[in-house]
This record gives C-alpha cells, structure tokens and sequence, in this order.
C-alpha cells in the first residue's frame, strides 16, 4: 500500500485567535488555538501545524507562550512557523515545545536560513512553507502572508529548499484556499517529480474525496486543511476510514 499518508490540521493564528479565510482574506475567528489542539489530539489528526500568520508583516516574533501552552495540550508532532529569521528564535521555539520549524518569508529574503537551520537541528526540524498563486504563465511563489509576489517559479524554489536542506515542503496554494472546490493537484504533481523530501498539500479542502484525490492525483505525502476541520464539518476519525476505503494507508 506504500508509505503511510499524513493528515494535519492547521491553526492559523493572528492576535491570539484561529482565523481563516479565502485566498488568505476575510479572516473570520475560528475559536481558542489551545482547545483546538486539544480536541485534535483526542480526535486522531496526526500532526499540528501552527502558523503566526500576521508575526512577519507585523516585524516580531512568534507567540512562544501560546506556543507552550498548547505544546502542553498535544502528544503529536507540532510544527510552528511565522515570524522565523534565526537559529536563536528556532532554539526558543523547540524549548516551548515544537518538534519543527516553517519558514517560509525570511528564507526566501536569504537562502541561508534554511542551510545554516539545517546543520544547526537537522532537516527533519525544517518544513520550507511556500505560498504559491497561479498566473497566466505559472504557479509563482509569494511571500509576506500571500501579500507580495515574486517572479520565483514554485518548480524552481522547492528544487533550491531541496538542496539547501529543508527535510519537508508545505505548499499552499493561494487560489484554492478556503475555497473547499478541492486541492490543486496539477500543482502538486508537477513538482514530485523534483522531490525527494515530503510534500504537505495545503489548500482548498472541502470534503473526503478531495483528500483521496490529493494522495492519489497530486502524489502529495501530507494533507493539512483548517476550515473544513474547525467546524467539524469533516471528522478526522471518518475521514481516515473512507482513505482506508480507497486503498490510501493512513495511521489509525
């Protein structure tokens, strides 16, 4: 059956609060990040992913308390991103509790960050977050929360966080998201073949099949979805039954 596929819920964070929205506007208040990780936990999802999603426009850093806060309410692997530049701010984020680090803005504003925080915690702690929107020509990469584009193809920025050391790439895609019509696997299809490092799909998760698809027609190894988990729409337990019903291996 292969490799067991991953399922992630994702906290998305600003001012305290879970937020999400579509296409990373209209913010709504999704509820308390530290009971949500708690009822993630007992529900089964497999990892937690917690993005301070206004640390980097805002110029500070993440959240460590509420980042040890629900570290204590979790006994699954956590990975924390938003507001990362150094090895110092890493440091204090594993001692609050994460497991690995996203970076996603201040890697691409200097490509060394992901060298330097690969040889300092080792690749599996490196999870390179790249925000990604389609355009007439390609799927470019933005940064600063989706609100600045650059002219880097996504092909060629996961090929060069390859190299430089990042053990896993969560690739968002701007124009699914929050849309719940399904993930865009023709994203993620196109890029496996440059890969040797997981790829977590993020973006665009309205239902159980949309999650088959994106393991089957996307070749991703990891899901991560919010809105669709938040209001419990779609429970963890179910959804990795139906996975088991279309020969998709997840971890029960």
């Amino acid at each position: 059956m292969g490799l067991t596929k991953r399922l992630i819920a994702c906290l998305d964070v600003k001012d305290g609060r879970t937020v999400k929205g579509v296409q990373f506007e209209s913010l709504r208040d999704m509820g308390d990040p530290v009971a949500l990780a708690g009822y993630y936990t007992e529900a089964g999802i497999d990892e937690l992913v917690f993005l301070d999603i206004s640390a980097t426009n805002e110029r500070r850093k993440t959240l460590t308390g509420l980042v040890k806060r629900i570290a204590r309410e979790i006994n699954i692997p956590f990975t924390v991103g938003g507001g990362i530049s150094s090895i110092a701010d890493v440091d204090a984020l594993l001692e609050f509790g994460a497991d690995k680090v996203s970076v996603n803005t201040a890697a691409i504003n200097d490509q060394s960050l992901i060298e330097n925080l690969s040889k300092r915690f080792g690749s599996q702690c490196v999870v390179v977050a790249i925000d990604a929107k389609q355009t007439a020509d390609d799927w470019l990469v933005y940064k600063n929360g989706g609100t600045v584009a650059t002219k880097i193809p996504v092909t060629s920025w996961v090929k060069t966080a390859q190299d430089l050391g990042a053990g896993e790439i969560l690739l968002t895609a701007i124009n699914n998201d929050g849309t719940k019509s399904g993930f865009a696997n023709e994203l993620y299809n196109s890029i496996s073949p440059y890969l040797r490092i997981p790829v977590i799909a993020s973006g665009g998760a309205g239902n159980a099949q949309h999650f088959a698809e994106v393991f089957t027609q996307g070749n991703a190894d990891a899901a991560l979805a919010a809105g669709i988990f938040h209001n419990r729409m779609l429970g963890v337990p179910a959804l990795k039954q139906f996975l088991l019903t279309q020969n998709i291996p997840v971890r029960i």
